[in-house]
């Protein structure tokens, strides 16, 4: 415990200050105000992102008006701002009530393991969220068999999005499916035409992390992948450094901008016909519709080259402090987060499916229908950008060797950079 305390203070020293003045102000709040209340900690604040969020925060608010909402988000994709200072108001003492967080080794190993969260199994037996949620997920949310986290939505992270308008100007369709080949032939034609075939946003590495990801299940397969994580696949294996020459291809079409743009400015610029193509999950339609686009009119989709036997998987949910100041406040807001009603109304804006089995699919679009579809037949891969597959140490040096790698595009040094992170970490041979 005092070692894995150590780590996470100094990962987020540099931002120490700004956490130690939130934290204050959170007291302050606290001792000031005898109103109950619920402070909610995620890393929601893109458009279609709030605006999901808020249709859970209306929800309760009509059903507990005298309980007072706090939305503690903090910007950056992927929770790259807001985890820094989560893990300093942890160890300082002043958890917020409920946090947002990924099923697997993120939520396992950062907060369950070092005693930061609370057991949830009255709430799943209370709610029958046992019967009606996959076990799958119940599997990667639990300990000893005790759940510690409500998931309140499925992202399918492994998409090629593009501009449905610009391939028609250039003759260009897509077919059910693409192969790499296929992506580079028309990525060649669009960029003699002036056209950036690929829009990425990389302010956050995280997003080039995710065309990366999806590159190495695409090229290797989902077993072959899925054994990254338990030693009987190696980083530095032919097929894998084959995945990293493809993907440094993938990156030689992309905006020049791409290191100054956001994820989510990458996606208006796809919208806009700057940029044919993107690489990134489905909280990316979350977007297109929030921009009032509609699906295979303006933006088309397709599996990202390779992956179209599998399901790479990103969940959100939210946990309970251990220590958390409002814990009857909190659970009920859990609650509401379970519910039927509230996860169908979530994820028709976030652009994500419900983590729960009975939703109504009448009520989601084609696109999430298509998701539905996949999610029920193909392999369920775990994400390592967004912790699902791997700890935090080797998260944080998979972002190191990509910043070198989409600089210096040196395979070998790559994969030797991930196959020692590995090693470091416990899983890898």
């Amino acid at each position: 415990m005092a070692k894995f305390r150590k780590r996470v203070f100094m990962q987020a020293l540099p931002i120490l200050l700004l956490a130690l003045y939130l934290a204050s102000c959170g007291k302050s709040d606290q001792q000031n105000s005898s109103q109950p209340k619920v402070e909610v900690f995620s890393w929601w604040t893109s458009g279609s992102e709030a605006a999901a969020l808020n249709t859970v925060f209306e929800a309760f608010r009509q059903q507990h008006p005298e309980i007072e909402l706090v939305n503690s988000a903090i910007a950056g994709g992927g929770g790259s701002a807001a985890r820094p200072v989560l893990q300093t108001r942890l160890v300082g003492n002043n958890p917020p009530d409920t946090w947002q967080t990924h099923p697997g080794a993120e939520v396992l190993s950062q907060y369950v393991a070092s005693g930061f969260v609370a057991s949830l199994a009255d709430l799943y037996k209370e709610e029958r969220w046992y019967d009606v949620m996959p076990k799958t997920l119940i599997d990667m949310i639990s300990k000893d068999g005790q759940p510690y986290m409500v998931v309140l939505n499925v992202h399918r992270s492994n998409e090629l999005w593009y501009n449905k308008k610009v391939l028609a100007q250039h003759g260009i369709t897509v077919g059910a499916t693409m192969s790499f080949e296929e992506f580079f032939k028309i990525a060649e034609r669009l960029q003699q035409q002036g056209v950036t075939p690929l829009a990425v946003g990389d302010a956050g590495i995280w997003a080039t992390g995710i065309m990366f990801e999806n590159t190495l299940v695409g090229v290797i397969g989902p077993q072959r992948y899925l054994g990254l994580w338990n030693g009987s696949t190696s980083f530095e294996e032919a097929s894998v450094k084959e995945a990293m020459r493809i993907y440094g291809r993938l990156l030689d079409y992309q905006n020049t901008d791409h290191a100054a743009l956001s994820w989510d400015q990458a996606v208006k610029k796809m919208t806009e016909g700057t940029c044919a193509f993107m690489a990134m999950g489905d909280w990316a339609y979350g977007e297109l519709t929030n921009m009032g686009l509609q699906d295979n009119v303006d933006f088309g989709w397709v599996s990202h080259p390779g992956t179209d036997s599998a399901f790479v998987l990103v969940s959100d949910g939210f946990v309970l402090a251990k220590e958390a100041p409002h814990p009857q406040q909190a659970r009920e807001l859990l609650r509401m987060m379970g519910m039927k009603s509230a996860q169908e109304i979530f994820n028709q804006r976030k652009g994500s499916i419900c983590a729960r089995l009975d939703c109504d699919r009448t009520k989601f679009s084609s696109y999430l229908n298509w998701s539905m579809d996949s999610f029920a037949q193909d392999a369920i891969v775990p994400t390592i950008i967004h912790g699902s597959a791997a700890p935090a140490d080797f998260q944080q040096a998979l972002n190191d060797a990509l910043t070198t790698f989409v600089v210096e595009r040196n395979v070998e040094q790559f994969a030797q950079a991930l196959a020692q992170a590995a090693r470091m970490s416990g899983f890898g041979k």
